[in-house]
């Protein structure tokens, strides 16, 4: 099962037997770790209500140990995704400017000083497409299907989604060198918005 919160147990403890490989990520909006509080507040507050500010502190204490943490972090994402994002558009509507100036404010100050551990690529989804999935190595491929997770330990089919992310990754539009002149063409956007 994979309940809609921050605080998700299961998913850090997969972090944590990963520690040492490569993890690959594909999530289904932005990357909660790389979120700002107010970010995360008004992504979660409908769902957690009062312990969302709970939930906002487990998720700062992942982004912690990911920095200290012995493994690669390979993230995809969808151009289409970042577009809506700082234009307020579809999942994003009624998030305001500030908050959405902060955030790509923040993905950009973590992923200059996480580089190269960290390394975020972007792809056209008209071209290519990816569910949200995690790949945590050798060990272990999740999709992610919303209500349910979908893991799979044995090696064919963690090899067959680590190709599958390996094909975002040359499939990419944006590579990790060129994901901070892609943040500031968005910043530019966001704060010429209303």
């Amino acid at each position: 099962e994979a309940p809609r919160a921050l605080i998700d147990e299961t998913i850090f403890g997969w972090h944590q037997e990963a520690a040492g490989y490569k993890v690959r990520h594909v999530p289904a909006t932005l990357p909660d770790m790389l979120k700002t509080r107010e970010m995360l507040r008004w992504e979660y507050e409908p769902q957690l209500g009062r312990s969302a500010d709970q939930a906002i502190g487990a998720s700062e204490d992942r982004l912690d140990w990911m920095r200290s943490a012995r493994s690669d972090y390979e993230i995809a994402l969808p151009l289409h995704e970042l577009r809506a994002f700082a234009r307020a558009e579809g999942y994003y509507a009624g998030l305001p400017a500030p908050v959405r100036a902060a955030q790509l404010d923040r993905l950009g100050q973590i992923s200059d000083q996480l580089y190269p551990r960290l390394r975020l690529y972007v792809f056209d989804a008209r071209r290519v497409f990816s569910a949200p999935v995690t790949v945590f190595g050798p060990l272990l491929a999740v999709i992610y299907l919303g209500r349910h997770y979908v893991a799979f330990r044995d090696s064919q089919r963690v090899g067959a989604i680590t190709q599958h992310f390996d094909w975002l990754v040359r499939e990419a539009e944006i590579g990790a060198r060129d994901f901070p002149a892609l943040l500031k063409t968005l910043q530019d956007e966001v704060r010429a918005s209303p």
